[in-house]
């Protein structure tokens, strides 16, 4: 089994390795234990090749040797996964740090993308620290679909929101010998071919 639920990929050396399509097939895979030999059986690849993957995504620090193998007279290295998926940090590709924001920087759809770079770069380091000293990590996600028929709408919409939510802050602001959390309120428009999550 791999080590941890979620890695995240925050050397370029490490992205560089994983992001060439056989090395993602590769570690895909490898979420469970195997060698170029069995790899290259159900990818129909040659050994060969898929060794020399493997290597780079070994020297990456991506798979970890689990144990060696006599088979034919050969050794056969049995590699798994450090993770069953790997988050690539988003300041990699140039993602700029969230700012302090003003009320028209909150509409912004540039200031969406920063924070929740932020959300996705923090949250995957966090879950590691939770998995390696075996404590659980604590968040939460809400997610609903809602429909605007006017710019207005959704202005009164905002409105409320963000009423709601400041009332929910004052009632649990930060205080001394109580756990600070994040609250993260966003809007964007709907993928259209996205299952909604209200729909079962």
């Amino acid at each position: 089994m791999s080590d941890a639920a979620i890695a995240l990929v925050s050397d370029g050396a490490q992205a560089r390795a994983a992001l060439s399509p056989i090395r993602r097939q590769l570690l895909e895979h490898l979420r469970q234990p195997g060698s170029a030999a069995s790899l290259a059986a159900v990818m129909d690849m040659p050994r060969q090749k898929l060794a020399y993957h493997l290597r780079a995504l070994e020297a990456a620090g991506l798979v970890r040797l689990v144990e060696t193998r006599r088979k034919r007279g050969c050794t056969e290295r049995i590699l798994v996964a450090r993770a069953d998926a790997f988050v690539l940090d988003p300041s990699l590709v140039g993602a700029p740090v969230p700012r302090e924001v003003d009320v028209q920087d909150r509409f912004a759809s540039d200031h969406l993308v920063r924070t929740a770079a932020e959300v996705v770069r923090e949250v995957t380091r966090m879950r590691a620290l939770a998995d390696e000293h075996g404590k659980r990590l604590l968040t939460l996600t809400v997610e609903a679909d809602v429909a605007f028929a006017s710019p207005e709408e959704f202005d009164a919409f905002a409105a409320a929101l963000t009423d709601a939510v400041a009332t929910l802050a004052r009632a649990h602001a930060p205080r001394r010998g109580a756990r600070r959390y994040r609250l993260l309120a966003a809007t964007h428009p709907a993928v259209a071919d996205k299952t909604s999550p209200n729909k079962q």
